[in-house]
């Protein structure tokens, strides 16, 4: 009798490497893939769950034909917010919303599916499967969460904040974020050993 997870890596999926996100970013760059151009700029930047990313509509980062410095979304799963806005998330944006000429009231990433209002997570799935299988990687080991730890990770690792990370990912608790994180008790000895007093 088979599991229903038989062959599938199961556990957290790893965040890409800054390679790999710039492999993956001028791929995208050089096929003038706007959509997605914008869509994996934002997943990065934002660290939202794929129910939150695919849910926002233009108005959300966008006020009158004009991309925000900063947009906030409000998190359904915890009702914290999140704040993102990086100069290559902004410029993708503007030339998606641009190229389909998008109003505010529009889902920012239309499905192409007629019955759906917007992109559906499971379609937003398959899209990163795209992405990571075009560098070589493995989709199986990757995954959406992978997009939302991308930038969370490093942050953690160049600051060693996890108050900082947990705001960014909102997160209600601080245990959510080092469980999230995968932070080890190894880990946190590390950076109590890089403090002398």
């Amino acid at each position: 009798m088979s599991s229903w997870n038989s062959g599938r890596i199961i556990g957290q999926k790893p965040p890409l490497k800054p390679k790999e996100v710039w492999a993956i970013r001028t791929r995208l760059q050089m096929l003038s893939a706007v959509r997605d151009l914008a869509l994996f700029n934002l997943a990065i930047d934002s660290k939202l769950r794929a129910c939150d990313l695919v849910a926002i509509s233009v108005g959300d980062v966008s006020i009158s034909g004009r991309v925000r410095d900063r947009a906030t979304i409000i998190q359904k799963k915890t009702g914290r917010p999140v704040q993102f806005g990086t100069d290559p998330t902004r410029e993708a944006i503007a030339a998606w919303i641009g190229s389909r000429r998008l109003r505010e009231r529009d889902y920012l990433f239309p499905s192409r599916v007629h019955a759906l209002p917007h992109l559906s997570t499971r379609q937003y799935a398959r899209i990163v499967e795209r992405w990571v299988s075009s560098i070589g990687l493995d989709p199986q080991r990757y995954g959406t969460h992978s997009m939302r730890r991308t930038k969370a990770a490093p942050i953690y690792k160049k600051t060693g904040n996890l108050r900082a990370v947990q705001l960014l990912l909102g997160h209600k608790k601080l245990e959510s974020t080092v469980q999230y994180l995968g932070i080890e008790v190894d880990d946190a000895l590390a950076i109590s050993e890089q403090v002398e007093l």
